[in-house]
């Protein structure tokens, strides 16, 4: 049976980013099966870094997965460890020489912008129900921002979406965070 913290990442990815359009190209991934989601097994950074450099290496590998989410559902709870990670993680691609390859995003319970408040309903589009980075193909992002009317809106237009009173996308995407 598959772990309870991937199937809530793919209820959310679902339910939250697909069907209120947070991001407008997980749709397509998602209908051609080329997300990969990975149950990080490490709970320290080092580990977690590892994982990420394996995981970098699997996508090398696999020209078909377009897109993994590196969950990390240990380890990484609190908000300022996890950006520690985060920090390193960019880093550590830049390092490997990975920039231009892939890209990070990242996603946590407790995501906060900077310089917005907590309680900012527009933190939403960051909130996952646990800690993941986001290993996006760089070839995969361009062509589709390529195709798409306005890439630069997107985080605009979701903040407003997601601050309107009623809200029905932060509604799901509390919905699919197990908050009510």
């Amino acid at each position: 049976m598959e772990p309870s913290s991937l199937r809530q990442t793919r209820a959310w990815v679902e339910s939250f980013v697909v069907a209120h359009d947070i991001c407008p190209f997980a749709g397509r991934e998602m209908r051609r099966d080329s997300i990969r989601y990975v149950l990080a097994e490490a709970s320290d950074l080092e580990g977690l870094l590892h994982e990420l450099v394996a995981e970098c290496r699997h996508l090398d590998a696999h020209a078909d997965i377009a897109t993994t989410l590196l969950i990390a559902p240990a380890g990484m709870d609190d908000f300022d460890a996890y950006l520690d990670w985060l920090e390193l993680a960019e880093r550590l691609m830049e390092e490997l020489g990975y920039v231009g390859i892939y890209q990070l995003a990242s996603f946590h319970p407790d995501y906060v912008f900077d310089g917005v408040a907590a309680d900012d309903p527009a933190n939403a589009t960051n909130r996952s129900p646990w800690p993941m980075l986001h290993i996006l193909r760089e070839a995969e992002l361009e062509r589709a921002i390529a195709n798409h009317a306005d890439p630069e809106g997107i985080p605009e237009r979701n903040m407003a979406r997601l601050r309107e009173p009623g809200s029905a996308a932060l509604a799901a995407g509390l919905a699919a965070r197990g908050v009510e």
